[in-house]
């Protein structure tokens, strides 16, 4: 895997992969950004989700459950000092499907957690990561 990260001006920086899909990361404004993209910290987080949720999802459907939709609202705190770490990701799951199985979900949140999902389970040695759920009907 190899990545390009690309300084813009002030603080603002273009991120590209091997692919050539690309993103924009800027800083606060009170560092010299001008609001031209989501901050590091933020992408990093979507990351971590993106991770997690493509686990759920694949480990949902093995399990033949029906999922029509999978959001993850991530929230983090970080520490007041520098380095700002994160010190507490809550990832609240929300889910639409058809007669989802609750001991299904929790059981594939728990493995993407646990076993799956690398950018969690990386982030996870460092940082306090809580974890629920909801199904919609």
């Amino acid at each position: 895997m190899k990545v390009n990260v690309r300084w813009l001006d002030g603080v603002s920086f273009e991120g590209e992969n091997e692919a050539k899909h690309s993103f924009v990361m800027d800083g606060p404004s009170e560092l010299g950004g001008k609001n031209k993209g989501m901050r590091p910290m933020e992408a990093l987080l979507i990351s971590m989700g993106g991770c997690t949720s493509f686990d759920v999802v694949t480990i949902l459907k093995k399990s033949r459950q029906i999922v029509e939709s999978c959001e993850a609202i991530i929230e983090a705190e970080r520490v007041d000092t520098i380095p700002k770490v994160f010190k507490l990701i809550h990832i609240h799951f929300v889910f639409k499907g058809k007669n989802l199985d609750p001991n299904i979900v929790e059981r594939a949140i728990k493995l993407s957690a646990e076993k799956y999902c690398s950018a969690s389970i990386m982030l996870g040695q460092s940082v306090n990561i809580t974890h629920d759920y909801e199904i919609l009907s």
